[in-house]
């Protein structure tokens, strides 16, 4: 069973990671393409191309210049260590001990506009590069064009190893359209989270991102492999609503924000 994770905007590459193991990333020749194209960009084109302000544009015009195909401990770090955002302050893989960071490892990916695809220790640089950004390369005029079915390949030699094989999609539909359906082979099985709130339950963005990092620490503290065990999620408050789930769709609800 592999989850899918989408990266967060916010970084934190001034905390010391708590292990030393690492990875390399997967799609480095790809990563370097993209860096190609994004250092001909000028900051104002940066800022129009992502909705940035000035400042934030100019930083990440630095960090493509600086950005490296060899990544290392000096210019780099674990990729679940370095995101910062509301889905990985559930996740919280900063309070995680090496043997289930590793386990994390073996069951995680997370999608990146950039990365393609990153597991939880591949050294990862800073960067920002969302998947919905119309960058016009040699593929195509986006970077779902750019990826194409690279994603899905690699999900599918991944869960190849699996007798049921299994992808629980906690990723945003910004990320997940990154994935070729047409080509990944595996069953997928999504979580939802909902809120009670004016008098009926809803997704709330907030909430629903921290919920997703919080089922994947779930899953993480209990090892879980098969999808029937997400069914306890009991986190902060959800439960599991049979009523309104289905086989491939996991609702999750709780009466009120805790």
């Amino acid at each position: 069973m592999l989850f899918l994770l989408s990266p967060a905007k916010s970084l934190d590459f001034a905390t010391p990671p708590q292990v030393a193991t690492h990875t390399p990333p997967l799609f480095v020749s790809q990563s370097t393409e993209l860096i190609k194209v994004l250092r001909e960009k000028t900051p104002a084109q940066v800022s129009e191309l992502m909705s940035l302000s000035d400042t934030l544009a100019g930083l990440n015009v630095a960090r493509y210049q600086a950005w490296s195909p060899k990544s290392s401990a000096k210019n780099a770090k674990q990729a679940v260590l370095a995101f910062n955002g509301d889905v990985y302050e559930g996740l919280d893989a900063k309070s995680l001990p090496a043997a289930d960071l590793d386990w994390a490892q073996a069951h995680l990916c997370i999608l990146s506009g950039l990365y393609g695809v990153l597991r939880p220790l591949d050294l990862m640089q800073p960067y920002r590069l969302e998947m919905g950004t119309r960058l016009a390369t040699a593929q195509g005029s986006n970077l779902y064009q750019f990826w194409g079915a690279q994603i899905a390949d690699y999900l599918n030699a991944r869960a190849a190893a699996d007798t049921s094989p299994v992808i629980v999609n906690l990723a945003s539909e910004e990320y997940f359209k990154a994935v070729d359906r047409h080509a990944l082979k595996p069953r997928v099985v999504s979580c939802v989270f909902e809120e009670f709130k004016g008098g009926k339950y809803k997704i709330i963005s907030f909430h629903a991102k921290r919920a997703r990092g919080l089922m994947v620490r779930y899953a993480i503290d209990r090892k879980l492999v098969t999808v029937k065990k997400l069914e306890g999620f009991d986190v902060e408050g959800y439960r599991f609503a049979p009523a309104v789930s289905g086989p491939d769709r996991l609702v999750f609800r709780r009466q009120q924000a805790g």
